[in-house]
């Protein structure tokens, strides 16, 4: 007797299926690898082995790291020369577009031209001196009585201003080479013209140039001024002698005096102490005399120091007394000093460093 679980488990089993056989015919290629970087490519390596697949789990293959390869040597190929628009013709040495040209001493001059106006310095100092010399020298003039130039010219009041005007120039000479040494613009000139030289040369021309002909057109202002101001029969006129020295000469002794203090000012690169040390050299000469002539051996020193100090030497340009000379000695004893400062400027910029 067959039971219901019997039965169930005898139920007839449906037939299976014959294993199927690999398909027959060429191999499928494998899915294409992503394309890789053009530095990865080895154009020498042979392409990769393809498998026919199988039916077990799906195998991934995965391509080593290729080595870097190295790029083809390219020649270097020079810029062309020439305006841009211009294609480029041909290998050759390389052609500045921008025209080259040597520079000269009117260049440094131009350039000494250029910074000595455009500094602010330069225009109140110089202003300072005008008014002073002209400001005073009128008053002078205005003030006085034409008895008062019976024995002295009439090209006197101009002295007045031109002794507190000097301090003026001078300290302007300093200013002018110093200014540029604490700044450190000095590189930059330097850098500009190597000619150390010519750029010293540049200044002291420009510079001298420029208080000379201030420095004389305000005393010639003053002198005729006052020439206008006092004539009649009881008034000395003055020569052209008188006349010379008032103007050229007082604006001479200036302007050396101011390319004095240029080239001390070159000397110790320093605008405290090379003004200091000029206003030793104007003064020391007026004050040292009083002390010196109080001792016998020492009296023939201050009596000559008192007559080339600075106030003493335009005394004697507009020739206040006859005793005195014209002034032209003591003018160029302060050539000779200024030559010989000038001279210790010139080795001392070629030999120091900036």
């Amino acid at each position: 007797m067959t039971t219901p679980y019997q039965q169930q488990s005898q139920a007839p089993v449906p037939p299976q299926s014959p294993p199927q056989s690999p398909p027959q015919g060429p191999p499928q290629a494998a899915p294409p690898m992503p394309p890789q970087a053009p530095h990865q490519t080895n154009p020498y390596q042979a392409a990769p082995h393809h498998h026919a697949p199988h039916h077990s789990a799906p195998h991934h293959h995965t391509q080593p790291p290729q080595p870097p390869q190295p790029q083809p040597h390219q020649p270097h190929q020079p810029m062309p020369s020439g305006p841009p628009s211009q294609p480029y013709a041909g290998v050759g040495p390389y052609t500045s577009p921008i025209p080259v040209r040597r520079t000269s001493l009117g260049n440094a001059l131009a350039s000494e031209w250029t910074k000595i106006k455009s500094v602010r310095s330069t225009i109140w100092t110089l202003s300072v001196m005008v008014a002073l010399v002209i400001g005073i020298g009128l008053l002078v003039a205005a003030t006085t009585a034409d008895s008062d130039y019976d024995t002295v010219p009439t090209t006197l009041p101009g002295f007045f201003g031109t002794l507190l005007g000097q301090l003026c120039v001078v300290t302007l000479g300093v200013l002018v080479i110093t200014s540029e040494y604490s700044t450190g613009m000095i590189r930059t000139t330097l850098t500009a013209c190597p000619q150390r030289s010519r750029v010293l040369t540049a200044k002291a021309l420009v510079f001298f140039t420029l208080s000379f002909t201030i420095t004389t057109v305000a005393l010639v202002l003053v002198a005729y001024a006052s020439m206008g101001m006092h004539s009649g029969p009881a008034v000395a006129e003055p020569t052209g002698d008188q006349i010379l020295g008032a103007t050229v000469g007082a604006g001479l002794y200036v302007s050396l005096l101011g390319l004095l203090s240029l080239a001390v000012g070159a000397i110790l690169r320093h605008s405290a102490g090379a003004i200091t040390t000029m206003l030793g050299v104007v003064l020391l000469p007026s004050i040292l005399p009083a002390f010196l002539m109080m001792s016998d051996s020492l009296r023939d020193l201050g009596s000559k120091m008192l007559e080339y100090s600075s106030p003493q030497s335009l005394a004697s340009l507009f020739q206040i007394d006859d005793g005195l000379n014209n002034g032209w000695p003591q003018l160029s004893v302060l050539a000779g000093i200024t030559a010989a400062a000038m001279i210790a400027a010139y080795a001392l910029l070629e030999k120091r460093d900036v």
